[in-house]
């Protein structure tokens, strides 16, 4: 008979149940005592483990961005060693912007890079989640052969999160994100740089 999966520690259990009521109601919906009860934790672990609702946030967002480079470092080794045309790369993109399903997962990282946006200590942590989309951008980007791949990583990464956050916000397909990806990345791929959509 196998051996059940050990409960994850408590200080990953919270952080767990931070993003997901970020995704469900938004920041301003945290409070210790719901944190502890969609954690299954007591009230006292919560402020045990995070002082202030900075520390908590801010450990929230690392968590996602390690999780989140992880990732994409896989989906980026894979991209130097593979052979990849240029609708396997939207389709990839489209696969990494939007995942499954429209879920709150998908929306706690949008609340907090706007927390970011309002609380300078929690920039660096959202600086290091776009380094690794850029990292993952450029990749592609010069597997498909589209030259000056690392300045153009940036632009490409906002054209992924612009479409997701419509695709959220609206409920649209998917398709439309792949669509986008590839009129952009063709155009790139056979212009020369300042002539580029995606300068």
């Amino acid at each position: 008979m196998p051996k059940p999966a050990s409960p994850a520690p408590t200080r990953q259990r919270i952080i767990t149940a931070v993003l997901q009521i970020i995704g469900e109601d938004g920041i301003a919906a945290l409070t210790n005592r719901r944190i502890a009860k969609e954690a299954g934790v007591s009230l006292g672990s919560v402020t045990y483990h995070f002082e202030t609702q900075h520390e908590l946030l801010r450990e929230s967002l690392l968590h996602f961005v390690r999780e989140e480079a992880r990732h994409f470092t896989e989906l980026a080794d894979q991209c130097q060693t593979e052979s990849l045309g240029i609708e396997d790369a939207a389709a990839l993109a489209g696969q990494v912007a939007c995942g499954a399903a429209l879920d709150s997962a998908h929306l706690a990282p949008f609340e907090l890079y706007l927390r970011a946006g309002r609380d300078e200590r929690l920039r660096e942590a959202a600086a290091t989640a776009f380094t690794a989309y850029d990292r993952l951008a450029t990749r592609i980007l010069t597997a498909l052969g589209v030259p000056d791949a690392e300045r153009r990583a940036a632009t490409t990464v906002a054209v992924v999160m612009g479409l997701q956050l419509r695709r959220l916000a609206t409920g649209s397909p998917a398709d439309d994100l792949v669509d986008a990806l590839l009129l952009l990345a063709r155009g790139a791929a056979c212009q020369p740089p300042e002539q580029s959509l995606l300068a």
